[in-house]
């Protein structure tokens, strides 16, 4: 039996010009109208913009995995025959000279080191925690703060990122959301802070010891560190970051640190040991600072002993650097050694050496490929003195091509002012001197009390808005 014939319908055809009237169209227009009104809404406004930053980022990040962005030096091959040839010599060296290789610049007159017997245990009490929740990249001013309620300070945390992490001046954005591209508050500008704007003073060195913060702490002075570490982000990786922690006790019994952590929650009174607390504060030179009460001065820099001499300072932790380069330490750890040997000779203003140092740090930060996905890449988010050692050596391309690395978007957005304020060093340098306004143009867009970017546009007669 044949199967009947299915007969083809016709396709309805669009009447277009039923659908674009003038109705429809004035009633699609005050919807986009009302639509956009609600956008505009500050409330609505930053969560959007919040929620679109976070999912561009993730988009980002998966496609483009930041770790795999690297910086090559300018002619990589015969510097890489260099530090190959360096780290092959220190392989050799069977003990490590307990003093620095390099001879200083500079003359310093090293106090005498007496041992004083500490307590087994010591915690300061009275701390007022701070938490950096509810903001973007909060632990700086969330630390500062910390710090400087222990002496009776009435500020709060919002009153040290008004200055030091104003963000963005985008008077569409509130407070909050202007901060959200601002990654990282240095720890000069910190202690600046304290001295500007508070009856306080404060005083910052690198190659600290446990010795030492645990002499501070049991005289009742507690300390801010600058650390790395690793923490799962908004992406859902595990990732290295910077961080600060406020240190307020210690106990032997426990071989821990008690500090306060103002990203955790709870992350008041937490137990760091030894071991760990040394591996993460390793990144950043060993660096700390101590907020005070002037007329204090004497007692603390009686406490910091050598400490008080910011040039035995750099020395001591160029020799820290240069000892642990020697020593049997994993890939991660060797590249900090070296990026603190050349942050100490900046520091020394011995800039030839801080470049190599540099170099070596790269050279091995590149090989990190079984560690790739774990690479310290936000690094120079925190730290700017390979920028100092590149342009005061002229190797003005290498410095461009770090910052459009660290500017990557494949990084982050390039909101990073001193990156910013370097490459347009580094442009005006070569003769391009609209590029180097921009960049300092933007490095004071993005932080507007930022003083380099503002002294420099003021130097050259440029206004600071285009």
């Amino acid at each position: 039996m044949e199967e009947p014939l299915e007969i083809p319908q016709k396709r309805r055809k669009i009447n277009f010009s039923a659908i674009f009237t003038k109705k429809n169209l004035l009633i699609g227009f005050i919807v986009l109208v009302i639509f956009y009104g609600i956008y505009r809404i500050p409330a609505v406004y930053n969560r959007v913009n919040s929620r679109w930053a976070d999912l561009s980022s993730r988009v980002i990040y998966y496609f483009n995995p930041p770790d795999e962005v690297v910086f090559l030096p300018q002619e990589e091959f015969q510097i890489a025959l260099v530090v190959q040839a360096t780290l092959s010599a220190l392989t050799q060296v069977v003990e490590p000279s307990p003093t620095a290789t390099m001879v200083p610049d500079q003359e310093s007159i090293v106090p005498t080191i007496t041992p004083t017997p500490l307590p087994e245990k010591a915690i300061i009490e009275d701390i007022v925690y701070v938490h950096q929740q509810n903001r973007w990249n909060y632990c700086g001013p969330a630390n500062l703060t910390m710090s400087l309620k222990y002496w009776g300070w009435d500020g709060d945390r919002d009153d040290v990122a008004s200055v030091i992490k104003p963000g963005e001046n985008d008077p569409d954005l509130d407070f909050i959301q202007r901060g959200l591209s601002d990654k990282n508050v240095m720890p000069y500008e910190m202690t600046k802070y304290v001295r500007d704007y508070t009856y306080f003073d404060a005083v910052l060195r690198v190659g600290g010891n446990l010795d030492l913060l645990k002499k501070l702490i049991s005289n009742g002075y507690p300390v801010v560190i600058e650390k790395g570490y690793y923490e799962t982000t908004y992406t859902g990786d595990l990732a290295w970051m910077g961080h600060y922690w406020f240190v307020t006790g210690y106990d032997d019994s426990l071989g821990s640190f008690i500090v306060q952590d103002a990203y955790l929650q709870p992350g008041d009174n937490i137990e760091s040991d030894y071991e760990s607390f040394l591996e993460g504060w390793r990144a950043f030179n060993y660096l700390f600072f101590v907020v005070y009460p002037p007329e204090n001065e004497s007692e603390v820099f009686e406490i910091l002993g050598p400490w008080a001499d910011e040039n035995w300072a750099n020395l001591h932790a160029l020799e820290i650097a240069e000892r642990e380069i020697t020593e049997d330490l994993d890939e991660m750890a060797e590249y900090f050694a070296w990026f603190n040997k050349g942050t100490s000779h900046v520091a020394l203003d011995q800039y030839q050496a801080a470049a190599t140092a540099y170099d070596n740090a790269f050279f091995l930060y590149n090989k990190m490929e079984g560690e790739a996905s774990l690479r310290p890449y936000r690094m120079m988010w925190y730290q700017s003195g390979p920028y100092w050692a590149y342009f005061f050596t002229q190797r003005y391309t290498d410095l461009i091509n770090l910052a459009n690395t660290t500017l990557n978007e494949w990084i982050s957005q390039p909101t990073l002012e001193e990156s910013l304020y370097w490459r347009g060093r580094a442009y005006l340098a070569e003769g391009q001197y609209q590029d180097a306004v921009a960049d300092f143009r933007e490095s004071v867009y993005l932080n507007e009390n930022y003083a380099p970017g503002i002294s420099i546009l003021t130097q050259l007669g440029e206004p600071i808005d285009d």
